[in-house]
């Protein structure tokens, strides 16, 4: 069989994590089966359905590396072919004209719920022909469902589940407006496009037994279902922004890195052993049967996506980092020394960092025009005495230390006489030379920075940050 797989979002809101799932699954089915993975964009619903809310779903897909195979399909594109079939299926004898009004369907439902059965349309216009139907009313197209036996569906997630037709309703195919409905429009469109296999969420299951009747009665082929469990947040409730449901471009903003958000996804609900680290090309090769996707929910957790998203971090080179950290700091400014430092000082950074926000963080004074500004937290470390301190081991260090000797042993060497000599410990020249470097009171090794940013480099950075500080306290 030819895998021909959809991803098919509405764009009415932003690509979020279930959907990312869903798409990942089907990118992953189709790849290990060198088939084709289509995305449809079931925009029907146009007042809800948004440009923007197309372009984010897009431009998530992308920065996931999901690629579709080709062109991506506008289900409002197609919706004179969705009137076409339920009227060719009127003339076939297998859906019918229902003139029922609202009121009526309305009174039908107070009776059901009052009886307490269960709220179904009772068929009064099934067996009616042409003769019965009124002139210039408006109406809708019903498919003529089976009255007896059942529907089995062969799941490859959920195995074999049955559903009595005694149960399905003649549901609506066409609006009175001639609009094509939700189920109408998905089946046409899986049939046209060749799918052979739906994979998507199991909130979609019991839609799943009335599109069978409907590619039945089509004369269409009946596509292989599979239905993923939802994703549920740590607390086993459903899933929502508490839990990290947010857009995929949210994720993107906060530094995670899309192949830690991948492989995360993936292993909601799909594992290979105990493999925790998965790349997608290992996924790609392993992901050859549908049938080993959980049939249980699966629950998000955060720490164990910034665990992986870590190990990422870790393992990419600097030059990337670097091309990805530029948006995540403020008034980012590339100068002649910070592009070598990054270098130097880049797995570092990355040792202690989850986020590609806490590289940039860590990582900002090398990009921000000086002098640099002293953060909050660090000012406590820079006051009169600390900055005298500071002032005369800067003189030292360019006394002490030529270029030839400026690496970090031979700096710690020398910070650790000047501080004997000063008859004060190690850490009270360190922090505010930290500060003097970085602005900050958290950084990598001050020698390491030292190092990183060269003798004349370092003294500039020092002293100008130095010289601020003395003109703010004196003015």
């Amino acid at each position: 069989m030819n895998v021909r797989v959809r991803f098919a979002p509405s764009p009415t809101g932003l690509l979020h994590i279930g959907g990312a799932r869903t798409a990942l699954f089907n990118w992953l089915f189709a790849r290990h089966h060198g088939g084709a993975f289509l995305l449809r964009i079931e925009d029907t619903d146009r007042a809800r359905s948004t440009p923007e809310a197309t372009a984010a779903i897009l431009d998530g897909l992308r920065w996931l590396g999901l690629d579709w195979d080709e062109p991506e399909v506008y289900q409002s594109a197609n919706l004179e072919r969705h009137r076409a079939v339920a009227l060719g299926l009127v003339e076939a004898g297998k859906a019918y004209r229902c003139y029922a009004t609202p009121e009526e369907l309305e009174v039908m439902r107070n009776e059901a719920m009052a009886a307490g059965r269960p709220v179904a349309y009772d068929r009064r216009w099934r067996d009616k022909t042409p003769a019965d139907w009124p002139s210039g009313k408006p109406y809708t197209i019903r498919l003529r469902t089976p009255l007896e036996g059942e529907v089995s569906i062969d799941d490859a997630v959920q195995g074999n589940v049955n559903v009595s037709n005694s149960q399905i309703d003649d549901f609506v195919l066409l609006r009175s407006d001639g609009t094509p409905t939700y189920m109408l429009s998905v089946v046409v469109d899986d049939h046209d496009m060749g799918i052979t296999h739906i994979i998507r969420g199991d909130d979609h299951l019991n839609n799943a037994f009335r599109q069978y009747h409907l590619f039945i009665a089509c004369g269409f082929d009946v596509p292989i279902f599979a239905h993923i469990p939802l994703i549920h947040g740590s607390d086993g409730a459903k899933l929502s922004k508490r839990h990290g449901a947010v857009g995929v471009s949210s994720y993107r903003d906060e530094g995670f890195l899309p192949e830690a958000l991948c492989n995360y996804l993936l292993r909601l609900g799909w594992g290979h052993g105990d493999d925790e680290i998965i790349s997608l090309e290992q996924a790609i090769s392993w992901f050859d049967s549908l049938s080993h996707i959980s049939k249980s929910a699966s629950r998000f957790d955060r720490d164990k996506l910034l665990f992986l998203n870590q190990h990422y971090l870790r393992q990419i080179d600097s030059e990337r980092i670097l091309s990805l950290i530029g948006q995540h700091i403020k008034d980012f400014k590339m100068n002649e020394y910070s592009l070598y430092s990054f270098r130097d000082l880049a797995a570092a950074f990355t040792e202690r960092a989850h986020t590609l926000n806490e590289v940039a963080a860590a990582a900002q004074f090398l990009f921000t025009p000086l002098p640099l500004p002293i953060a909050a937290d660090a000012a406590q470390h820079f006051d009169a005495a600390a900055q005298r301190r500071t002032a005369a081991l800067l003189d030292t260090l360019d006394a002490a230390v030529s270029d030839e000797n400026w690496n970090a042993a031979h700096l710690e060497s020398t910070l650790k006489e000047a501080a004997k000599a000063q008859g004060v410990k190690l850490g009270a020249l360190l922090m505010p030379l930290r500060v003097a470097l970085t602005g900050q009171a958290h950084s990598p090794s001050v020698f390491a920075i030292l190092a990183a940013l060269g003798k004349k480099h370092s003294l500039v950075v020092a002293r100008s940050t130095l010289n601020a500080a003395l003109q703010k306290d004196s003015a």
